[in-house]
């Protein structure tokens, strides 16, 4: 039986994907790096550490300091969502209905909880977490479960009574490699990549998920 829920943010409660990329651009142009929204694609999902090498593999820039670009983009990213995010259509209603059936329910994101603390703080949803959590206190990030994991350890859940909701691909192994149920909700782009298969439920909003969480 579920009892605990596991939130991703990005692409999932928030549409912050826009903003990354507005960031990132910024930032990584300053260092040399033309990136477009295909090339920054392939960072979906990663911690912030994550990208930063990425890219840096990509295309080195001299003197790098990757704390610094992190804190760059960091600084970009906490001033827009904090000015402009705004909660994806079933957000609000799913949340609630969590909330009134009980479950226990964390967020668990890759953004760093500096990023997390922003958006809980703008849309006025922080009440509705047990936990807040991000994998940068994870050795890895996604596709590694540890976040899951983690969330779930802290919240007393063993992984079959855990539901995992996300909008990646790296977010849905994660899922799977923890032994967890989850539900993916790709961007609308995306709803046909057969890589989302191997979610157990696929939805097109999360405005179908109480209807969803009602049968399980």
């Amino acid at each position: 039986m579920i009892g605990t829920l596991l939130f991703d943010m990005d692409g999932l409660l928030v549409d912050s994907e826009p903003y990354w990329k507005l960031a990132e651009k910024s930032v990584f142009g300053a260092l040399g790096l033309q990136l477009d929204d295909e090339l920054l694609r392939q960072v979906m999902g990663f911690r912030l550490n994550e990208v930063v090498q990425h890219w840096y593999r990509y295309q080195a820039w001299p003197n790098p300091n990757f704390t610094q670009t992190e804190n760059d983009i960091m600084d970009c990213m906490e001033a827009y969502m904090r000015k402009d995010a705004v909660a994806l259509p079933g957000v609000m209603e799913s949340l609630e209905y969590v909330k009134q059936k009980g479950y226990a329910c964390a967020l668990a994101s890759s953004s760093s909880m500096r990023l997390i603390e922003a958006v809980v703080d703008k849309l006025n949803i922080r009440s509705y977490f047990d936990l807040l959590y991000s994998a940068e206190y994870e050795m890895y990030g996604k596709p590694h479960p540890g976040i899951f994991i983690t969330a779930a350890t802290k919240l007393g859940s063993a992984p079959q009574h855990c539901l995992v909701l996300e909008d990646s691909v790296n977010g849905v192994i994660a899922a799977k490699a923890a032994r967890m149920l989850c539900v993916a909700v790709p961007e609308p782009e995306k709803q046909n990549n057969p890589k989302f298969s191997i979610a157990d439920y696929q939805l097109k909003t999360l405005e179908e998920f109480p209807g969803l969480l009602k049968g399980l």
